[in-house]
């Protein structure tokens, strides 16, 4: 698997925005994405420097067909 890039909060958002998710709504220092015409919700954490973990779950989770390789987003269908 190739290296994950380090991404803030705001950077991830972005990313998934740019994928048909829209923000939903934000509570405290988390960020509520949705897909739109699917009952299915994302929490990004809305910190300087996201986990490579949490990223990886978050390119993994609900089949969002984003793969972030070196801060440029490559859509995996």
């Amino acid at each position: 698997m190739p290296q994950l890039p380090r991404m803030s909060g705001r950077e991830v958002v972005r990313a998934f925005e740019k994928h048909g998710w829209e923000v939903a709504r934000q509570r405290g220092s988390h960020i509520i994405m949705v897909k739109t015409r699917q009952n299915v919700t994302l929490s990004i954490p809305d910190h300087r420097e996201v986990a490579k973990g949490t990223l990886r779950s978050l390119s993994r989770s609900h089949r969002s067909g984003i793969l972030f390789v070196k801060r440029a987003l490559v859509s995996s269908h």
